[in-house]
Parts: C-alpha cells; sequence; structure tokens
C-alpha cells in the first residue's frame, strides 16, 4: 500500500499577510504545495489530504484541486474549532483552531495506511520525500515513526525571527528531545533564541523539526486521547494550540514510540514573511534552470 501525505493548510498566514499556501511562487505559477505533491508523488506516495478551513473550500478547489485530477488521489478534510470532543466547549474568546496536533486529528477517518505530515507553506525538497517515502515503505510500525530533520542554519529567515523545533539525537540516530524555541535569528555572526530576556546561543549544525513527519496510523488513537487530555488543561486558554511534537515527546517519553531522525539532504525554504517572497521565487527558478522540475508541473 502507497504511503498518503497529509499537508497542514488551514493557517492563514498571519505573518506572511494573507493565503500563503494559495501564492503563486513558481516559474509556471505554482504554489510550493504543487512542488510538494509533485515531489511525493514522484517519490511514491499515493494520495494527498489537504487539511483547510472550510471558508476557503470553493476557492481551493478552483485553484489547487482541479489540477490534480488523474495525477494523485485527492482528499479535503476540515479544521475548524468546534470540532472537538462533545463533553467540551469552545471559549469564546477562542479565535483560531488548535493547532497542528488538531489539524492532524480531522484526517482519521481518510487515512488507514503509513502517512507523512508536512506544512503547506515549507519547501522540503525532493531528497527529504525519498527518505521519507523509503521509511514509511520499510521501516514505519506502530512503535516506531520518523522526522526529517534539517540544520538549523539552514532554515532561518534574513527578515525576522524564526520558531523551531531543537533536536537532541542519540547515537542511532533517535530522536531523544525536541524543545520549541521561538525568537530564533542570526545576529552578530551567531544564532541565538531568547527566553525571559536572555540570549541563548544555539549550534548551527543542530537538527531541527520543520513538520515533516512520518508515522503510522495508529498515532490516531493518540492523538484523541491527547487532545482530551490537553482540552481538559487548556480548554480556557484562549491562545493555547495542540502541537504535533508535544504529542510525539510524550509518546516518546512513556515509552510507547521510538522516532529515527531522517537526514533530510535537501535544502529547505519557505515564506515565513512577505519580505522572503522574492528570494522563494529565485530558488524555485534556479531548481528549475538546474532540471530538477520541469518549467510547468502539471
Amino acid at each position: 500500500m502507497k504511503p498518503t501525505l497529509l499537508i497542514l493548510a488551514a493557517g492563514m498566514g498571519s505573518r506572511y499577510g494573507g493565503l500563503k499556501q494559495l501564492d503563486h511562487l513558481g516559474t509556471s505559477g505554482e504554489t510550493i504545495m504543487d512542488y510538494s505533491v509533485f515531489d511525493a508523488a514522484r517519490a511514491g506516495f499515493g494520495k494527498v489530504v489537504f487539511v483547510i478551513r472550510k471558508s476557503f473550500e470553493k476557492e481551493f478547489r478552483e485553484m489547487f484541486v482541479s489540477k490534480l485530477e488523474g495525477k494523485i488521489d485527492v482528499e479535503l478534510v476540515f479544521q475548524e474549532i468546534d470540532k472537538i470532543p462533545a463533553d467540551f466547549n469552545v471559549p469564546t474568546e477562542r479565535t483560531k483552531p488548535w493547532g497542528t496536533g488538531h489539524a492532524i486529528l480531522m484526517a482519521k477517518d481518510v487515512i488507514n495506511e503509513p502517512f507523512a505530515v508536512i506544512n503547506a507553506d515549507d519547501f522540503y525538497g525532493a531528497g527529504a520525500f525519498e527518505v521519507m517515502a523509503k521509511f514509511l515503505a520499510n521501516g514505519v510500525s506502530a512503535t516506531e515513526y520518523a522526522m526529517c530533520g534539517y540544520q538549523l542554519c539552514k532554515t532561518l529567515s534574513d527578515f525576522g525571527t524564526v520558531s523551531r523545533g531543537i533536536c537532541s539525537v542519540d547515537g542511532n540516530g533517535f530522536l531523544t528531545d525536541i524543545k520549541e524555541r521561538t525568537s530564533i535569528e542570526c545576529k552578530n555572526g551567531k544564532i541565538i533564541f531568547t527566553e525571559n530576556e536572555t540570549e541563548i546561543e544555539l549550534d548551527e549544525n543542530v537538527p531541527v523539526s520543520m513538520n515533516f513527519w512520518g508515522f503510522a496510523p495508529n498515532l490516531f488513537d493518540y492523538l484523541e486521547e491527547k487532545f482530551s487530555a490537553f482540552l481538559s488543561a487548556n480548554a480556557d486558554k484562549p491562545k493555547s494550540e495542540f502541537y504535533i511534537p508535544f504529542v510525539v515527546d510524550d509518546l516518546m517519553k512513556e515509552g510507547k514510540v521510538k522516532t529515527k531522525v531522517l537526514p533530510a539532504n535537501a535544502t529547505w525554504f519557505g515564506v515565513t514573511y512577505k519580505e522572503d517572497r522574492p528570494a522563494t521565487v529565485a530558488k524555485i527558478a534556479e531548481l528549475v534552470k538546474q532540471g530538477l522540475y520541469p518549467e510547468k508541473l502539471w
């Protein structure tokens, strides 16, 4: 059975200023998602599932889904603020859904096979999809998941701070710890993050998570259990988020799963800020010029 690619596309891109998932960045007007789907299909993925908001379903189908017909199986699922267990209520102050863990949970009814998870607005590179497809075909199990690890220095923005999951890896290549660090930037030749007004230096080569995960379908049962626990503790906090790295970290500490860190062997880039856009357009054009992608994907 071919693995599935789950793309998290429900965010509205507040820092970028608009629905960046549908921004035309490729040489023939492609989005970053187009390149992800193209890379996944040629790496051996058989289906793509998009997590979106119901409010832009029509635009998404017309602009994106229609061109994939006949090329790869496609499903849409919807992440909405009120899609929570019946014994919980949405606080009136809540304005957005509950984070990446909640987004993945929305696909529970349409994924029954090993699957990868990515962000819609990150360009992960063909090599990353190849190593993940190989893992999902041969290595994944109910007790062994994976993530693609990228070098921190290759994931920064020149135009503002970023948040990254900083990873610790043991001698066998398994993740031992992941810590979400915010406000990471390059400053005076060093990479630092700020915590409690203190600047702390980070190793430029430390592996980081860019939210490219590989899972067995038993993850959904864990997500349901963990999401209910999260709501019990945080439902009254309007800005709290149920992040997938936190779930994976919990499962590892409970001894339920191990997570293999797969060297991505690929260049990551994205559009965290509007100012990142011209460089991203230029990088994609260069990959096309090198013959790594056709000028028109579909």
